[in-house]
């Protein structure tokens, strides 16, 4: 055969077949261990970028691998399709959010076959959806049954010349302005649905049944932030307002020398002085127009402005000033705090710049008792703390890590117990006097899923000027949006301004009523969606009631739940923990029998332009993927981002790198399709042995590799044994069986990476079932393992020579065949040998003096 390798004929070929003999559809089979494989679902935004394919192809080759194990894999996609872009372009092109979401699937969908990929498309499902999104609604009704959804005011960015809402990507510049009129953005209250996560925040720190990264786990810890402590109460010194705050270190309350109230605290605007009115004013309207991330900034010189008020500090009474500063968040704790300055890094800044007092409490470590001149967070001997001087504060340190070299360190004792340790000493004491507890607290917040947008979502809620807030019936899902809404330039929601949508029926008392506006953060949405792939049809068409399965229980019952799952790290602390709620609920609400959504998780790193940025459409760097396989073919790029990177690292993308594949795919393609030349004769036991090792330790290789999502190195492997064969076809090893056998095994090892090749390699023979029905070759211990090692000698520990030997050489011979050595012999003669070193098949080491 002399036919080169086309990839723009073999390629359409392949996938034309692939779909017509619905070779990637998954069904159930009890006979069959099942792998449920998903990678996180795009935002159809109308191309698909080289980071696409970053992230699906080897998720794709992996589960390709699964498959050919005999597994019955499900490797479905579909789209997160709702969300802002949508929204924008009908604003800018006046056009339908549906029209362009739609065309924008369509054309993404053609992509993502292009890449030759195993997605059971009958499965598809788009967020957008009517008959997806009635779920979603159905989710909600539950979660509000349940207790887990309520409303309550919350801040927005808000745009007072656009009257509208802004998502964070709207908000631009250090100035916070608004990206459409760049006008000065400020925060506004609104009523808004939130989910309670945080009835889940214990359960969602342990991690005991997921297999993730570690990276993951500390995001979401750290986000979750628990922390234990005491809550305190303090009251104001006019009119006795109550002022809870949570500290983590009670043990200083004696050091408490100011209050300092986040700027929206509902007392603020009763305890402030006329003659700082103006003052406090003016700062909180500042304050209120930063992040939430601007105002925690440990780079930011901390601010703040007194309030004229005080409060008494209920361990001693002191009448302390109250302040109020950006850095204190009304979502963390209680809005308020206890300043210690000689024992926070913060504090100490903020009372230094302020000229407040910094009484010391904790004794530091060697402390000559003048001023401090930084802040002391580590554990000693409390002082100046009335009844409990002399009782030592671990501060950081847990009991179980105050060992006695700790102890030592700090020069203080080390039997310290819950009994007697500063912390819980205190904190007992403060529920005795009726003036504090035990108290645990959480950085994370509930999760405010309203959005003041149109292309989401619509909450399935109504409220009544007779019933207040009422649920829509079941029955009446979905609720869909109009279709004839017209778009304002300010981006407004239209759903506020549409009478047919919002004006509707009370279902409890049959009298006018207002349908909810806002939709849902397409969070929601992507927080169920592997369990939408169970049958993306399923009751399509039905009327729901609050009793029934928002999927295939059969269906689920066989794939749940993900067994591997793969995407960014970035959604560490969004999507992942969301669908973990979700999942948790759903168990609570017995619509399933387990605790987590996806078993493994594994994150792939970012391909970037070739100018090693981020890819942006702002910046032109953007790599169109389709211009490469146009060029090269699907096969190529597949194989260039498996081998050109760590898949966990990522790195830039290079348009001649590319080239390197092609030409291996090339190598491949004449080394199976061109007719050797001729030889003579038969090989010796001895070349078959070879030949077949290396066919074994090939097949080891790279199934080590695919299990490892070590990528790069599986596909190196692939490109040495194509080097080898390519070498072995010259001689008389071509008229063996054994031949013919090292050839098809190539293919089999190519086909989940490099699949129409493979494909296309594996039907020139005359196989008619597909390559990818095919079993992985399995790797024989005995055929692998080599005939001879390499030893390496050292003398006194330094490598003076190396030899081959059979690789079960014993102890005696390695030694005495080292010390034979010329290179060896120059290191020891006229010298006594004292010892002599054999690590078994590595190493031997001749000491001498």
């Amino acid at each position: 055969m002399t036919d080169k390798y086309i990839p723009r004929i073999v390629e359409p070929k392949w996938q034309k077949i692939w779909q017509e003999t619905h070779l990637y559809r998954a069904d159930v089979d009890p006979a069959k261990e099942k792998y449920y494989a998903l990678t996180m679902f795009p935002y159809p935004s109308g191309d698909l970028h080289m980071g696409h394919w970053y992230a699906m192809v080897p998720s794709d080759a992996r589960a390709r691998w699964m498959r050919m194990q005999g597994k019955n894999v499900l490797f479905p996609m579909g789209f997160d399709a709702f969300g802002l872009p949508a929204e924008n372009a009908a604003i800018k092109h006046n056009r339908h959010p549906s029209i362009w979401t739609y065309a924008n699937i369509d054309r993404m969908r053609g992509q993502l076959r292009s890449m030759g990929t195993m997605f059971d498309w009958e499965r598809e499902i788009a967020s957008c959806n009517p008959g997806y999104y009635k779920w979603t609604q159905w989710f909600f009704l539950k979660l509000y049954h349940q207790g887990l959804a309520y409303k309550k005011e919350s801040p927005v960015d808000f745009c007072p010349r656009c009257n509208t809402t802004l998502a964070r990507e709207q908000v631009w510049g250090e100035d916070r302005l608004c990206e459409r009129c760049d006008t000065p953005v400020i925060k506004k209250n609104l009523n808004q649905w939130f989910f309670k996560i945080t009835a889940y925040a214990d359960e969602l720190l342990n991690f005991d049944q997921l297999d993730w990264p570690e990276r993951v786990k500390t995001l979401q810890r750290n986000w979750i932030g628990r922390s234990e402590g005491a809550e305190v109460v303090f009251k104001t010194e006019k009119g006795g307002h109550e002022l809870p705050v949570f500290t983590t270190r009670p043990d200083t309350l004696w050091g408490a020398s100011f209050m300092v109230l986040a700027p929206e605290h509902p007392l603020v605007h009763k305890l402030v002085s006329a003659e700082q009115h103006a003052a406090v004013d003016e700062y909180i309207a500042a304050a209120t127009r930063q992040t939430d991330i601007e105002r925690m900034s440990t780079e930011k010189e901390k601010t703040g402005v007194f309030t004229g008020a005080y409060a008494v500090n209920p361990v001693n009474q002191a009448r302390i000033p109250i302040w109020i500063a950006d850095y204190v968040l009304m979502g963390y704790g209680t809005g308020a705090i206890m300043a210690v300055p000689c024992g926070d890094e913060r504090d100490f800044a903020f009372a230094k710049k302020y000229n407040l007092p910094i009484p010391v409490v904790i004794e530091p470590k060697d402390w000559d008792g003048e001023p401090l001149t930084a802040a002391w967070s580590g554990p000693g001997k409390m002082i100046n703390s009335g009844p409990f001087n002399g009782t030592v504060s671990l501060a950081k340190y847990d009991l179980a890590e105050w060992t006695p070299e700790v102890a030592a360190a700090y020069g203080l004792p080390a039997d310290i117990t819950a009994e007697n340790e500063g912390r819980r000493v205190v904190t007992r004491r403060l529920a005795e006097q009726g003036i504090g507890k035990f108290a645990v607290t959480y950085r994370l917040h509930d999760w405010l899923i309203s959005r003041q947008r149109y292309w989401g979502a619509p909450i399935p809620m109504i409220t009544c000027p007779t019933c207040g807030i009422v649920p829509v019936p079941v029955e009446e899902l979905p609720i869909t949006l109009p279709d004839d809404v017209e778009f304002l330039p300010t981006g407004e929601s239209p759903l506020k301004f549409h009478a047919g949508f919002r004006h509707t029926t009370c279902p409890q008392c049959g009298g006018p009523a207002g349908r909810e506006t806002d939709t849902m953060d397409t969070f929601m949405c992507s927080s169920w969606y592997q369990y939408a792939f169970m049958d993306a049809r399923w009751k399509e068409n039905d009327t729901l009631s609050l009793d029934d399965m928002p999927f295939n229980p059969e269906e689920g019952a066989y794939w749940l739940p993900v067994d591997q799952y793969t995407g960014g790290v970035e959604h560490a602390t969004m999507h992942l923990l969301y669908t973990r709620f979700f999942t948790k609920a759903m168990r609570d609400m017995g619509i399933v029998d387990f605790d987590e959504p996806m078993v493994r998780l594994f994150n792939q790193g970012i391909i970037l332009a070739e100018d090693g940025k981020r890819m942006s459409k702002s910046r032109g760097n953007v790599v169109n993927p389709d211009e490469f396989v146009k060029l090269y073919g699907a096969d190529t790029v597949r194989g260039y981002l498996m081998f050109g990177y760590r898949w966990d690292q990522g790195g830039p993308w290079s348009s001649t790198g590319v080239l390197g594949i092609q030409r291996f795919l090339d190598k491949v393609w004449a080394l199976v399709t061109e007719e050797p030349a001729p030889v003579e004769g038969q090989p010796g036991p001895a070349e078959v042995r070879v030949l077949r090792r290396k066919q074994h330790q090939t097949i080891q290789r790279v199934s080590n590799d695919y299990q490892q999502f070590a990528f790069n190195t599986m596909v190196a492997g692939l490109m040495e044994y194509t080097n080898y064969l390519t070498k072995t076809k010259e001689t008389a090893m071509i008229n063996t069986p054994e031949w013919t056998e090292a050839i098809e095994t190539l293919a089999l090892l190519m086909a989940p990476a490099f699949p129409h090749i493979a494909e296309e390699l594996w039907s020139k023979p005359g196989h008619t079932a597909s390559v990818h029905v095919q079993q992985w070759p399995v790797w024989d211990e005995a055929l692998a393992a080599e005939d001879e090692t390499t030893i390496v000698v050292q003398v006194n520990g330094k490598l003076r020579e190396r030899f081959a030997a059979p690789v079960n050489i014993d102890s005696e011979a390695a030694i005495t065949t080292a010390k034979a050595l010329p290179a060896v012999q120059k290191y020891t003669a006229g010298k006594r040998i004292v010892k002599e070193i054999y690590v078994p098949g590595k190493l031997v080491n001749i000491v001498v003096k």
